[in-house]
């Protein structure tokens, strides 16, 4: 059999690399600078080079280190992967597994590196590590007791908790500031945050202060760390935090800067300084890093992303590796017709990029020379004539329609709306107005507040039905009583059912007279103790108690059942006996609460809710390709309702619904928080929007997305000066970054080059022009030699002709191929649109099964070691 080369894999894929995309692929040694303009192909050159790294170089997948900025991102790679490397194992046979490549993002890898072995060899002689997300992290410093220690680290002790938030708040928005504890809340998440990715240690940074409000923080900070820390049974961290334990673990053992060959870094742009240490320091074995970005790109400074880690990169590289890196422009667009690659070239160039005193230098990558693949002279770019912002969506919308009716897009979700920003917008509401008038549906997660949402509304009206609605307060704040208003219009929606669905309300009353049932339950036998002197405490004797708590009086059947089962008397016994393992004796608590629990959780409800034809109905319109919406809504509230799940308890007993316990914290504790901070966003790796309807987006959440027609409405974004969190970060670490009174034009100007660029055949901008409203200055000229949607003719439409193909995904015999046999509803359901399934105990037996045969393995590779040194 003739050798396997590289040519005869691209022949085999439809990919013919251009100079610059084979010469990237081929480069295998020394770092390696890699600036990729918009739809250069940069995915396929990352692919293709990682598995020349592996199938013709000889590196381990183990020994690559692959991150990108998304999840969905680092999906896309590995099953890109997996197919490139499965057409290889055609040829050769030679299998290649995957499992222990590091591929993911960059937190997702900090957390690899602290709990693998081969890096970090202590890990298992410390605490598990527990990594918080943002909305964990969140809840965690909310909480009462955590919150009052970071008041007490404050010094504001001697305030009311509204004048405690007050001051607080102040220093984020002194010409607005909140009395809200939620706001309070986020502010300082966020500046603990931008602290961490700074790597800024608040004993050390005191003195140099600017301010006594930047002390009181940096005292807050510290006490934060110390709660983390404090956390009893686990080592808590939250997504900053984590890089610098990973970085920390790097450091101290120096066999981990030599594991990895090769550390390649996509969406480079978008790193900060711990992010930045940790991939030199991680590079400085091997020396081969590869970088790959493009800072016209570069929207996350908010998140304390650093755009010099990628604009100085040479002079980076020369410091810490003491080597130049070879610099490969990826600059053909594949991705657009011609002139949506020349106006959105044009655009960025006519802002000024120039350092001040310094001849020659820049604040961007300056020598690019994006051009397009696509030759064609048709108009992809129009807009539409200057007018009144109703006049203009009204111009918009009908030509959508048309485009849609005349057959020249496949479906409304490939015809993208970007703004600026969506939430409160009186643009966004007027687009979403026009397209409606024209009967056009609109998807739009951020817009507004994802619970206002119909799906929503509907599924926690019936759990109200079941639970009861909780008892409104007396504050008087504007979120309080909008949340309050939606728990009316939730209940008010669900009983309005009932006249068309009886049968629907006689589940809703059984399942409450369920909860009634099992706390009163609940409540006789603790009556039953109190009368015999029994602490709930104390072990549980069947001997002596078990009578009693049988014939409680109005103790239901299924309660008796339970407390009379052969099988939970015999257990006990053997704890009693101590022939149950280490496991300690049952409380009688514990049997209480054991006999009054509910057989059935929230995501049960949830899930038998889609038995009724209200909620099957938003499964069949996505089973019948005509409406997405409703079943990724769905797909949201089941992961919430997973999350409580793990954050509070499985299992609802008869003490968690006591005293309206449960309600609380369901009601007023989790979704009251989902609510004010608009959690929102619907994501699949696969297929981000949903069909038959159009997408709004911001134009962050479109970074990296593609469409054949986009529309840009609104096309004027205010350039705000640098807040007090960033006059703070630069007043204690001084930086030769860009200056603060031109970051905020960079990112305007960057954040409308991402909009311009994501389009493939067609783009469409509103031109605005009416009292308040206005476009960018830069846009001006440029808009007045654009055809206009007045006179373009919907015929002339024509797609980009170059289409690159993407790899196949791959399909798991078991969780996809047998799940679809058994049942191909199940299948769209859980695994493409995400939902949780609802018994959770399966997966928690999953994670303890995985953890203990994880527990063994380190303990055994403890064994070995301790053999060796004795030997």
């Amino acid at each position: 059999m003739p050798e396997l080369t590289l040519e005869d894999l691209w022949a085999e894929s439809g990919f013919t690399p251009n100079p610059e995309q084979e010469q990237a692929i081929r480069h295998i040694d020394g770092p390696l600078y890699l600036t990729a303009g918009p739809g250069s192909g940069k995915t396929r050159v990352l692919l293709w080079r990682t598995l020349n790294l592996i199938v013709f170089h000889g590196v381990k997948p183990e020994h690559i280190f692959l991150s990108t900025f998304t999840e969905k991102a680092a999906h896309q790679l590995r099953e890109g992967l997996k197919n490139y490397l499965g057409q290889v194992t055609n040829h050769t046979g030679q299998p290649y597994d995957l499992a222990n490549m590091y591929v993911g993002t960059l937190h997702s890898l900090s957390q690899k590196i602290i709990q693998d072995r081969n890096l970090n060899p202590n890990f298992r002689n410390g605490r598990p590590l527990r990594v918080m997300d943002e909305l964990e992290t969140y809840f965690f410093v909310s909480r009462r007791r955590n919150w009052q220690q970071l008041i007490e680290a404050a010094e504001l002790t001697d305030l009311e908790p509204e004048v405690q938030n007050h001051t607080i708040n102040t220093f984020f928005d002194a010409n607005r500031p909140s009395r809200s504890r939620h706001n309070a809340v986020q502010n300082v998440l966020g500046f603990f945050g931008r602290l961490s990715e700074e790597m800024i240690d608040p004993q050390v940074v005191m003195d140099q202060a600017p301010s006594a409000e930047v002390q009181m923080l940096l005292r807050m900070y510290a006490r934060y760390r110390g709660l983390l820390a404090e956390q009893a049974g686990f080592d808590y961290t939250d997504f900053s935090l984590l890089q610098q334990k990973a970085y920390d673990v790097v450091v101290s053992n120096a066999a981990s800067q030599q594991y990895f060959r090769h550390i390649i870094i996509d969406e480079y742009q978008d790193t900060n300084l711990i992010q930045e240490r940790l991939v030199f320091k991680l590079a400085a074995g091997s020396q081969n890093l590869c970088v790959v970005g493009d800072d016209d790109q570069a929207l996350y400074r908010f998140r304390g992303a650093t755009v010099e880690n990628f604009v100085e990169f040479p002079a980076r590289c020369q410091h810490y590796l003491q080597r130049q890196p070879v610099k490969i422009p990826l600059s053909t667009n594949y991705r657009s017709r011609n002139r949506v690659v020349q106006f959105y070239t044009d655009y960025i160039t006519r802002h000024s990029w120039q350092k001040e005193g310094r001849p020659g230098e820049f604040y961007r990558v300056h020598d690019k020379n994006i051009q397009p693949y696509s030759q064609d002279t048709e108009p992809s770019v129009i807009t539409t004539p200057a007018g009144h912002p109703d006049d203009v969506s009204a111009q918009i919308a009908a030509l959508v329609r048309e485009l849609l009716d005349a057959g020249k897009v496949d479906d409304p979700n490939q015809i993208a709306f970007l703004f600026p920003a969506l939430r409160n917008s009186p643009q966004v509401n007027r687009m979403r107005n026009a397209l409606e008038a024209v009967g056009l549906q609109v998807y739009a997660p951020r817009a507004g507040r994802f619970l206002d949402t119909d799906e929503p509304t509907l599924i926690f009206g019936a759990f109200l039905h079941v639970f009861g609605k909780p008892q409104q307060g007396p504050f008087t704040s504007q979120d309080y009583t909008e949340y309050f208003a939606w728990l009316d219009r939730s209940a008010a929606s669900v009983t309005a059912l009932f006249r068309q669905e009886p049968q629907l309300k006689r589940y809703l009353d059984a399942k409450r007279q369920e909860v009634a049932q099992v706390v009163a339950d609940y409540r006789a036998l603790l009556a039953t103790c109190e009368a015999n002197g029994w602490d709930v405490t104390a072990e549980y004797a069947p001997d002596q108690m078990k009578e009693a708590l049988y014939r409680t009086r109005g103790l239901s059947l299924k309660a008796q059942k339970a407390i009379n089962s052969v099988a939970l008397t015999n257990q006990v016994r053997r704890r009693l006996q101590r022939n149950d393992g280490d496991k300690e004796p049952f409380k009688l608590g514990d049997i209480i609460n054991r006999s009054t629990a509910l057989d059935w959780t929230i995501l049960d409800l949830f899930y038998r809710l889609g038995g009724f034809p209200t909620y099957k109905r938003m499964y069949d319109l996505a089973e019948s390709g005509q409406d997405e919406g409703p079943i990724c809504n769905l797909g949201l509230i089941s992961q919430y309702l997973s999350r409580f799940m793990e954050m509070y308890a499985i299992v609802i007993s008869a003490s968690f619904l006591n005293d309206d316990r449960f309600q609380r914290l369901l009601f007023m504790s989790f979704l009251y928080s989902i609510y004010r901070r608009s959690e929102s966003e619907f994501e699949n790796a696969e297929d981000p929007f949903p069909k038959g309807r159009i997408p709004f987006l911001t134009i962050h959440q479109a970074k990296g997305l593609e469409f054949p027609v986009v529309v840009v409405p609104n096309l004027r974004k205010d350039a705000r000066p640098a807040g007090p969190v960033e006059e703070t970060i630069r007043a204690l670490v001084p930086s030769d970054g860009e200056p603060l009174d031109r970051m905020a034009r960079f990112d305007v100007a960057r954040m409308f080059y991402v909009a311009l660029s994501r389009a493939k055949s067609l783009m469409i901008l509103g031109r605005y022009q009416a009292t308040g409203n206005y476009i960018n200055a830069e846009f001006r000229p440029m808009l007045a030699q654009l055809p206009t949607t007045a006179t373009y003719d919907v015929n002339a439409f024509q797609p980009n002709p170059h289409r690159e193909e993407k790899p196949p995904k791959a399909y798991s015999y078991t969780a996809d191929y047998l799940l679809y046999e058994r049942c191909p509803r199940q299948y769209m359901v859980f695994r493409r649109y995400g939902l949780v399934p609802s018994r959770s105990q399966t997966q928690f037996f999953g994670s303890l099964v995985h953890y203990t045969i994880e527990d063994l393995h380190h303990h055994l590779i403890q064994k070995r070691a301790q053999a060796t040194l004795a030997v």
